[in-house]
């Protein structure tokens, strides 16, 4: 992203979002930061405490009808966006049989369809430009699969496949897509979806992440044109070698509590 530029960051309110746009404003005190949540306290907090031109903004990505008239103000009022962060998640886990309708769609909403708007909505802009950024933040449950994900699984997936297209289709054209493929980070939906678990060794010891050092590989990926970021560093073995992974899985992750 151009010094001074033009960041809209999502789930900002959390602790990957929130960490990535410090990360970005740690780099960069000129940065304009649109954060985003449906937690517009906890966005209102984390522009406070970032300081500088940073604002806060209550979307709720849901209702993906609802960006078309979000962006249109967020245009007016702060700019073309330069770096698109599509880091917001639900994360749910569920077998798919206790799962119902009404939340499976709005997964599939916030993990899947209203990233793809968002991508929609700002890549021409930036095509258009000849630079810009975008860094959609999807998860090994779309690479490994997981008891308890089906559908927060699928969504990951989707968004990473077209997260990588985009990569091949939009590098040419001077805009950069990072996919990054968390395992687990310390966070709020990290610790609700571990208690979503059967107790077992896997639940209550598979280690988790810092969100800082995410944040800092994904902007270095962002700045270097890098086109993936893998972390912790042990889920890059999944990444690799995903046969091995998914039997893995298969044998130790345990089921949801429902």
């Amino acid at each position: 992203m151009r010094r001074g530029g033009h960041a809209l960051v999502t789930g900002a309110a959390g602790a990957i979002g929130g960490a990535i746009a410090a990360e970005l404003r740690a780099r960069d005190a000129a940065a304009r930061l649109s954060l985003v949540d449906l937690d517009e306290a906890g966005a209102r907090r984390q522009a406070e405490a970032l300081g500088g031109d940073a604002a806060p903004f209550r979307w709720d990505l849901s209702a993906p009808a609802e960006l078309d008239a979000h962006l249109a103000r967020l245009g007016a009022e702060r700019g073309g966006v330069d770096l698109l962060v599509n880091c917001a998640g639900l994360m749910e886990v569920r077998s798919l049989a206790a799962t119902p309708w009404s939340l499976a769609e709005r997964l599939l909403r916030i993990d899947l369809e209203s990233p793809l708007k968002l991508m929609a909505a700002l890549v021409p802009g930036m095509v258009e430009r000849g630079s810009g950024a975008v860094v959609n933040v999807a998860s090994m449950a779309g690479v490994t699969p997981l008891r308890g994900c089906s559908y927060y699984g699928a969504a990951k997936a989707g968004l990473a496949m077209a997260s990588e297209i985009a990569h091949l289709e939009l590098g040419p054209r001077g805009v950069r897509v990072v996919t990054v493929y968390p395992g687990p980070v310390r966070s709020a939906l990290e610790r609700r979806a571990r208690g979503q678990y059967v107790d077992s060794p896997w639940s209550r010891f598979v280690p988790a992440g810092d969100p800082s050092a995410l944040a800092r590989r994904v902007v270095d990926a962002c700045e270097r044109g890098a086109p993936r970021v893998v972390y912790p560093g042990f889920y890059d073995l999944a990444s690799r070698f995903p046969t091995w992974a998914s039997r893995a899985a298969r044998a130790l992750c345990p089921p949801p509590r429902d």
